[in-house]
């Protein structure tokens, strides 16, 4: 199993706000990485995957959403090199499926359908144990690729800038990302995280629990951990927006060949332009904003 990315293109980002605060803005276009596997998803899954081949497993298990593109990554990359996939989807089965399912059943992945109390206890043993007597033997990968394989994989994301910078930005949902980012740091660099969900204080004591368990599996103490949450940019919760941020995202993607979306992507770019007009960016700065993708469009 070889995995080897996609080059992808560093764009630059014109505004007379940056001129002002006299920073220079990229965006990394990690949403271009792949059709079904794109943004930070390949980076999570990768190592993932190729511990499943050291341990001789040829089935995945994973969990997520009715919607989720983690789902469909792996289901994709499942099909892509021949493992077999189950994907325990939080919620009821609603037919027909929506386009994300589909995508995955399509790819050969087994769907499980599990209500929302249940889905909650997909970190304990009981759960797990239950599953292993209803699927066999499996590699399971945590939600999101949230474990030590996915921290390393996006640990690698660093080597793709192409430029020195000051800051790196991501938006949050398990905290991973940011995890491997972070780790991979120079001296004088921080990376930003803005949190997608309301009420995600919790993701600085995730990442640490993320971290500890990469240095226990790789045995790497990586020399930089700088980072900053900013948790003021969830516009009401995990896929929910306002007028404000909805009239942001309008005005960048008429103003700009660079797409965004109201779920992940638009959060974070409106938060690090108010973190520019607000100071909090130093000046002569580089910025870099990580595209880690957003709405994927599936074959009809």
């Amino acid at each position: 199993m070889h995995f080897t990315p996609v080059p992808t293109p560093l764009d630059e980002l014109n505004n007379p706000l940056f001129d002002e605060h006299k920073v220079k803005v990229f965006v990394k276009r990690f949403d271009l990485l792949h059709p079904y596997i794109s943004g930070n998803k390949w980076w999570k899954l990768k190592y993932n995957f190729i511990e499943a081949r050291e341990q001789n497993k040829d089935k995945i298990l994973t969990f997520g959403g009715a919607f989720s593109n983690h789902i469909a990554a792996a289901a994709c990359l499942g099909r892509d090199y021949e493992w077999k996939t189950v994907g325990i989807i939080r919620g009821e089965e609603h037919l027909p499926l929506n386009p994300v399912l589909r995508f995955a059943k399509e790819c050969g992945m087994k769907l499980h359908y599990v209500d929302r109390e249940t889905y909650r206890l997909k970190a304990t043993n009981e759960f797990l144990s239950f599953l292993s007597k209803q699927f066999g033997d499996f590699f399971l990968i945590p939600e999101g690729g949230a474990n030590a394989f996915g921290v390393e994989g996006c640990k690698e994301m660093i080597n793709e800038m192409g430029i020195d910078f000051d800051y790196v930005c991501c938006d949050c949902g398990t905290g991973t990302t940011l995890a491997g980012l972070a780790l991979s740091l120079k001296e004088h660099q921080q990376a930003i995280g803005i949190p997608v969900l309301q009420g995600a204080e919790f993701l600085e004591e995730k990442i640490k629990e993320l971290q500890n368990k990469y240095i226990r599996t790789f045995n790497d103490r990586a020399l930089r951990n700088n980072l900053k949450l900013f948790y003021d940019y969830h516009f009401g919760g995990f896929a929910k927006s306002t007028d404000e941020l909805d009239s942001f995202v309008n005005n960048f993607n008429q103003s700009h060949s660079i797409k965004l979306e109201y779920i992940y992507s638009g959060k974070l770019f409106y938060a690090i332009f108010d973190l520019i007009r607000k100071g909090y960016i130093k000046e002569n700065s580089t910025i870099i904003i990580l595209h880690t993708g957003g709405i994927l469009s599936f074959p009809s």
